[in-house]
């Protein structure tokens, strides 16, 4: 039984090492993030913004959940939760009391998450869940600042209920998109990517190259299919498991850059690749110390003793510890060992819940979680959906026009920065979107269920032209350009839907 339970617990044991790295990737994806939405904070955020708190309490809100930037509309407020959310990922960059700071970032993402789910994307889902899991794993105890208050591990090989944790969610992620594309498109025909790259507000460089060779794409669809399908397996092969990690970690590495270079989608790729680095075992981790390590120590000689001082435990390592399952692992008396039952089958019951939560999407009906269990999943956000591109792709494809009608009749497109109004379309819609956050938004928006945020979003960009100095405006329309995408590289002809109207309190009604 002992030899057993040792080859059933290989997958989930992990390198202290790779935790560490896959804690700063974190928190830098934590601080592009805090930056790439602090560009917004009036527009997202804000009671002038696109959601005002009354309409995201009446519209979107669930009564389970919490947001700390939903206690304002000021801007300013959320400027100062922004601050504090930026130090937070320092300190996790850093490793400064690792598990304090974990759980502030984990509840900031949460609250700036809830204040304004009409922007988020399916990476948002996977961050917050790498800062849960985070939470309960040792992603401190080397390469951290904490470390130099602390003897060295014993060992850097770790396993617990948070690792199996951490490498089933991983799993979880590639498993369900995979079984929730379930059209024809991804499974039998083979288009799925065809139709993708048909959609000019996600389409980037790269994909423009693929486009027009639809064996290839046909071929790159199956492949995406059966990858995230079976690829996750490898994590539960327990001989050989660093050479299963390194196929895991290099194949979605790639995966994961050609989608960056073929489709826009934010920081999408960037969080899905920072995921994994946890999973590198010890072999990679002793090549990156070999190969960066003395680059890093003459960076650091080259600063002054204070800075020194902090930094240098940042690369510090021992390699004279031996790789063996950690003595952490090992059942200590009293208290501690207590303690250390009582978060393992904590652990065990919120992977559990998460498994079964995430079984929902595609189980029968009576297999379903209860809608009386619901509420921990929304609290504490562990819940989620990886419909990526599924169950099939988007065929609606378009483009906006702000059509802004002066004073003097004129008509002028607010999204190309008050050019003429024109119906041609744009040689690159997706540069049309400021970031990824606006493009999610405006994917939102075309919805006949979200039709409540139209108005909002029509008078804020009213508003702020008008504040602009600009020609002042008698009018604008929201204006969709209707591109469905058809098989075969035919084109369709657009049509012009006006999704909202909008004009000054100070204008009498047209």
């Amino acid at each position: 039984m002992p030899a057993l339970y040792s080859v059933l617990r290989r997958p989930f044991v992990l390198d202290l090492r790779a935790l560490a790295l896959l804690r700063a990737a974190v928190a830098f994806v934590l601080l592009l993030d805090i930056g790439i939405r602090s560009t917004d904070l009036e527009a997202h955020y804000s009671n002038l913004g696109v959601l005002p708190l009354p309409v995201l309490q009446a519209q979107v809100w669930n009564p389970y959940q919490f947001s700390l930037h939903a206690s304002s509309g000021l801007w300013q407020a959320q400027a100062l939760l922004f601050g504090l959310a930026a130090a937070a990922a320092v300190a996790l960059f850093l490793g400064w009391h690792t598990r304090l700071v974990t759980a502030v970032s984990w509840v900031l993402l949460l609250s700036v998450q809830n204040r304004n789910p009409l922007i988020l994307q399916g990476g948002d889902d996977l961050l917050r869940m790498l800062l849960f899991w985070g939470f309960f794993l040792p992603w401190g105890r080397v390469y951290s600042l904490d470390a130099r208050q602390r003897p060295a591990p014993a060992s850097l090989r770790y396993a617990s209920a948070a690792t199996a944790a951490y490498v089933l969610q991983l799993a979880l992620v590639y498993w369900c998109t995979a079984i929730l594309k379930s059209s024809p498109e991804w499974r039998q025909e083979g288009t799925a990517l065809y139709y993708a790259l048909s959609l000019d507000q996600v389409l980037l460089p790269g994909g423009r190259l693929l486009y027009p060779y639809p064996e290839l794409l046909r071929v790159l669809t199956l492949g995406t299919f059966y990858l995230e399908l079976l690829l996750p397996f490898v994590l539960f092969i327990p001989w050989r498991v660093w050479w299963w990690r390194l196929l895991f970690v290099g194949l979605l590495w790639g995966f994961h850059l050609s989608i960056s270079v073929t489709l826009y989608v934010g920081l999408f790729f960037l969080i899905s690749m920072a995921s994994v680095l946890g999973l590198l075992p010890p072999r990679a981790m002793q090549w990156l110390e070999r190969r960066w390590l003395p680059y890093v120590q003459a960076a650091v000689q080259g600063l002054g003793s204070r800075l020194r001082q902090w930094a240098a435990p940042l690369v510090r390592w021992r390699p004279g510890v031996r790789v063996q399952v950690a003595a952490s692992l090992e059942l200590t008396p009293g208290p501690q060992r207590l303690l250390k039952a009582a978060r393992e089958g904590l652990v065990l019951g919120l992977l559990a819940y998460v498994c079964w939560w995430n079984l929902d999407s595609f189980s029968r009906p009576d297999w379903a979680l209860r809608e009386q269990l619901r509420w921990l999943g929304y609290l504490v956000r562990i819940d989620q959906h990886w419909g990526m591109f599924a169950p099939t792709v988007f065929k609606d494809d378009g483009w906006y026009l702000l059509d802004g009608t002066t004073t003097t009749g004129r008509h002028l497109d607010l999204n190309r920065n008050g050019a003429p109004l024109t119906y041609a379309k744009p040689a690159a819609v997706v540069a049309l979107f400021r970031n990824d956050r606006w493009r999610k938004y405006s994917e939102n928006y075309l919805f006949v269920q979200n039709s409540y945020m139209r108005p909002y979003y029509c008078n804020y960009l009213l508003r702020v032209w008008q504040q602009s100095g600009r020609p002042a405006l008698r009018r604008l329309d929201v204006i969709y350009m209707k591109e469905v995408s058809l098989p075969d590289y035919r084109v369709a002809t657009p049509t012009r839907e006006v999704l909202c109207s909008c004009e000054p309190p100070t204008s009498s009604p047209q």
